[in-house]
């Protein structure tokens, strides 16, 4: 057995904190109630070399009471987005930790929409989930000035036409892609983006990238995936203005038509396998120029 060599080290950078914290709020202020249900991650960064290399856990908030923190102050705040509840969460960790500078905190809130009730306005305290998620991300240095990234997640779409994939480079030993000019294109889309102003309405923003994003996806002829990325992504911005600049990441999941030839039959564009895997995955930033 090799003996062991003791080397100087040093502590790098490091957080620790409360993660897969699951939290539900209904308001309740109205017959007509709300809902948001997020998780939750905290993570706390400061002066904590003492407890890493001395074991010395003077200062140190428990990483109980961070859970517990969010919950109670979920209580008596939260009354507005997200993202400006991981603000105030970050604040009351900073004042109150002693060792505690900074830190940051991520959300992945599931959406749910009204189920139908008696009027076009949906059901007052009846709900249903929905597929695409709304995911935040708050740092600080010093509980004060925030940065703030916000995204989607899990926003699956697809068209049936109005979509190719040729003039690309053939290479005469491994091209075995044919080209087309009509085929399915469909994707996953994940992005996010940063903000240019200080404050807004984080919950107004991400519904107009939401909606922007369904409807770009199907208003042009998308000759790649690429291009219809970087359509998204100026469609975004232009509805926007409060955005700096917006990420994506596109996995093609390509939908393969089927060879019924050998049996007899046609496929006109009709029957497809949908491939699982390995598939292209496409990602950039649209900035502002």
């Amino acid at each position: 057995m090799t003996e062991s060599v003791k080397v100087k080290v040093k502590l790098g950078e490091n957080n620790y904190g409360k993660a897969d914290v699951q939290l539900f709020k209904v308001y309740r202020g109205t017959p007509r109630h709300r809902i948001r249900d997020v998780n939750v991650r905290v993570a706390l960064t400061g002066d904590f070399g003492a407890a890493h290399k001395g074991g010395d856990n003077t200062g140190l908030l428990a990483t109980d009471t961070v859970r517990n923190t969010i919950y109670g102050l979920a209580k008596e705040g939260f009354a507005g987005s997200v993202e400006e509840f991981g603000q105030e969460l970050l604040a009351h960790f900073v004042r109150v930790g002693p060792k505690v500078t900074g830190g940051f905190a991520e959300f992945t809130e599931h959406l749910w929409e009204r189920l139908p009730g008696a009027d076009d306005q949906g059901h007052d305290h009846g709900f249903v989930r929905q597929m695409p998620k709304h995911t935040v991300r708050v740092e600080t240095s010093d509980g004060q000035s925030f940065k703030v990234t916000s995204g989607i997640e899990e926003l699956s779409v697809l068209k049936t036409t109005e979509s190719g994939w040729a003039g690309y480079l053939l290479d005469e030993r491994f091209t075995t892609l044919p080209e087309s000019t009509d085929r399915i294109m469909a994707t996953v889309v994940t992005a996010k983006w940063e903000y240019a102003a200080e404050t807004c309405d984080y919950d107004d923003v991400w519904q107009r990238a939401y909606d922007q994003v369904q409807r770009t996806f199907t208003d042009h002829y998308s000759p790649s995936l690429q291009h219809t990325l970087y359509r998204l992504g100026e469609a975004v911005l232009g509805a926007c203005p409060e955005m700096s600049r917006i990420w994506f990441q596109l996995p093609n999941r390509h939908h393969l038509k089927y060879n019924l030839e050998r049996f007899g039959l046609e496929n006109d564009n009709e029957i497809f396998h949908v491939d699982p895997e390995p598939y292209g995955l496409m990602e950039a930033w649209i900035e502002r120029a």
